[in-house]
């Protein structure tokens, strides 16, 4: 069992370390799951001497005014033998063996938090005690309840103090110490008021009395620690502390113990009630309930924890790796988020993802009909064919057949060709443009890093600038090819017109009738049609080699040797994260640190019974 009061001790010295200190926060919080006990009571109650009596030492800052401004977590450390010292959690390694240096290190760590203003601070003391004197027992002391600032303080002091207690005591799974003076109506204690108002019922307060000996003579506590004046569900205690004069002649602690046992013992009204008064009764009484409080806690931490950790390590992972410091981790960072997003481009590109086939549908739908929109039959009228023949012709008619109409009429015909294979060119550019935003806002890792985000999309746009006018410059080049070498067989193929050697009965000039010209149109058109049915094929092959597979190949080659150039100040500047980003995965991986040190806290505990 006593495994248990130290799992929990060092559950919360790491829960400290680490930044969880149950204060509000958009973070889950172990510290509010653990069990504890808090101290609380009015200024000049005799909070500290209860505490000291349960410690056998004096140890805690005195004075007048609001002496204790932070939480002191105390924890008690039971040791079979040896001399008795304390530890603090910020002075690792460091022993105190002499007490009055303990109580000046914890008003100098007060002060250092909140300077000498005489603020408060909800950043707890870790103070640690190992002594055979002692109980193994964890007390959180509070400052004291009070109901005016003194010179110094702020008004809000007040009730911030009173925020802070309530933050401490509202907590299920905290256990109250209320601490209430004898000497005063217990109507008017602060400790009880506000344990009242938490913890209406009275299931996780434990009332202790002090000052009893200092009642008006002829009165005394009985009704109250019977339970009739205000019942709660445990016993309440009563404790005799150390007189000012005690404390100021450094009275043993010991002698003091029993000195306060004698009293108890020997007074008529109480000697009934003796075996569950003073200090020591108090402390092994509030060890016992700890330790069962923590024992049917356990398996719930447990849970939580669980359940933490895969929060934590969820949004950890959604909000990607933090940056590395030096500028060869920069580089390789953003090689390696280079990387993922061209694979993801390749993956749209190869129908893995969605988008590639529309660069399919350009070549199978929008070519073949924006060609097949040129109408060359039209282009090809009888009107058409006759101006083109009788202009090849110049000032002297042709003699035999008019072949430099037939190449002006063929030129014109192809060369609109090149409006649709520029089309095409573009339709894809445009396609492998949607691609690459599609690529970016898939790459999780662009998203962290905007600046990031913008040189890659800007060196990807680039990339394929330059792919589309090598493209265009290679998809015109071949439909001018065309234009400027005619396949000689396909009209050798034709059949031979019989006046083709001319008929010296015959003028001239009857070659352009009709039937001869609509001859010639047919002829120009099935040539034409010929090579548009080529050229169907060919532009997507140009296109494919220009733009499309070097998109897969090389779209960041260029950003990537632009990068090698760039000095770390200049690679930081493109992981230029969200502040709010950092600070958020920073504060995720000490609570997720937290949470996995627990869980290991636990499970050796758990394999140690």
């Amino acid at each position: 069992m006593e495994n248990l009061i130290s799992l929990v001790n060092k559950l919360q010295r790491a829960c400290t370390a680490l930044g969880d200190h149950g204060e509000e926060s958009a973070l889950p919080t172990l510290w509010d799951s653990l069990p504890a006990i808090a101290v609380v009571g009015g200024q000049s109650s005799g909070k500290s001497s209860v505490l000291e009596s349960i410690v056998g030492k004096d140890f805690l800052p005195r004075g007048s005014g609001i002496v204790t401004r932070r939480p002191l977590v105390l924890q008690l450390h039971k040791i079979e033998e040896g001399r008795e010292y304390a530890e603090f959690m910020h002075l690792p390694r460091k022993k105190f063996t002499d007490f009055a240096q303990v109580r000046k290190e914890i008003a100098d760590e007060t002060d250092r938090e909140t300077g000498r203003s005489k603020q408060i601070s909800s950043v707890p003391i870790h103070l640690s005690i190992y002594s055979p004197n002692v109980v193994n027992l964890t007390l959180i002391d509070l400052p004291g309840l009070t109901k005016v600032a003194v010179e110094g303080q702020p008004d809000s002091i007040v009730q911030d103090i009173e925020n802070m207690v309530r933050s401490y005591i509202e907590k299920p799974n905290c256990i109250i110490l209320a601490i209430s003076p004898a000497n005063q109506d217990l109507a008017t204690s602060d400790a009880i008021k506000i344990s009242r108002e938490v913890d209406p019922k009275g299931e996780r307060t434990f009332g202790v009395l002090t000052k009893i000996d200092l009642m008006d003579k002829g009165t005394d506590a009985v009704d109250i620690l019977e339970g009739k004046a205000y019942k709660l569900q445990y016993p309440w205690i009563g404790v005799v502390n150390r007189s000012q004069a005690d404390i100021n002649k450094s009275v043993d602690m010991i002698a003091a113990r029993r000195r306060e046992r004698e009293y108890f013992a020997n007074s008529p009204e109480y000697k009934h009630l003796a075996h569950r008064m003073g200090s020591e009764h108090l402390g092994k009484m509030m060890s016992k309930h700890l330790e069962q409080v923590i024992k049917s806690r356990i398996p719930g931490i447990q849970s939580l924890i669980n359940k933490s950790i895969a929060e934590l390590e969820s949004e950890l992972s959604r909000l990607g790796k933090p940056i590395a410091a030096d500028a060869g981790g920069k580089l390789y960072m953003i090689m390696e988020i280079c990387r993922v997003f061209d694979q993801i481009y390749k993956e749209h590109l190869d129908g893995v993802r969605p988008g590639g086939e529309k660069v399919y549908n350009v070549f199978d739908n929008q070519l073949p009909a924006a060609l097949k929109r040129l109408q060359f039959d039209k282009q090809l009228s009888m009107e058409n064919v006759r101006k083109l023949i009788t202009e090849a012709d110049g000032y002297q008619p042709h003699l035999i057949a008019p072949e430099q109409g037939y190449r002006r009429l063929i030129e014109s015909s192809l060369v609109s060709i090149r409006g649709p294979a520029e089309a095409a060119v573009d339709a894809v550019h445009a396609i492998l443009k949607e691609l690459v935003h599609k690529a970016i806002n898939e790459t999780l890792e662009l998203k962290q890093y905007p600046s990031l985000r913008v040189e890659v999309g800007n060196a990807a746009f680039d990339s394929l600038d330059r792919m589309k006018e090598s493209s265009k410059k290679a998809t015109l080049q071949m439909v001018d090819m065309e234009c400027s070498y005619l396949t000689v067989d396909f009209f050798r193929k034709l059949p031979q017109d019989v006046e083709k050697g001319g008929n010296p009965t015959h003028s001239i000039f009857d070659r352009y009738n009709d039937s001869y010209l609509r001859r010639i149109g047919t002829t120009v058109l099935a040539y034409v049609n010929m090579v548009c049915a080529s050229l169907r094929n060919s532009i997507p092959k140009s296109i494919v080699y220009c733009q499309v597979r070097e998109a897969k190949r090389s779209l960041l080659d260029h950003f990537f040797t632009e990068l090698g150039k760039k000095e770390s100040k200049q690679l930081a500047s493109l992981l230029d994260e969200d502040p709010a980003v950092m600070e958020r995965r920073t504060a995720l991986a000490k609570r997720l640190e937290l949470y996995r040190s627990a869980q290991a806290e636990i499970d050796a505990v758990a394999w140690a019974k």
